[in-house]
């Protein structure tokens, strides 16, 4: 995504959410979600078959 494109989104989430994004917060704002954005696209592009089951649920 462009700077634009993630000033966009951030300025409809922080309006849906009720937020106020500070100038000064949007960078970092942005950084982080440039990096959310990547983690998301690295499993979103890992190969499953379609025989996978999804991992019981353990608890301690």
């Amino acid at each position: 995504m462009t700077d634009a494109e993630l000033d966009a989104y951030i300025d409809a989430s922080a309006l849906m959410l009720g937020l106020t994004v500070q100038p000064d917060w949007r960078g970092p704002v942005r950084a982080n979600l440039t990096v959310t954005l990547r983690m998301a696209a690295l499993v979103e592009g890992f190969p499953l078959p379609d025989e996978t089951e999804p991992a019981p649920v353990y608890g301690a």
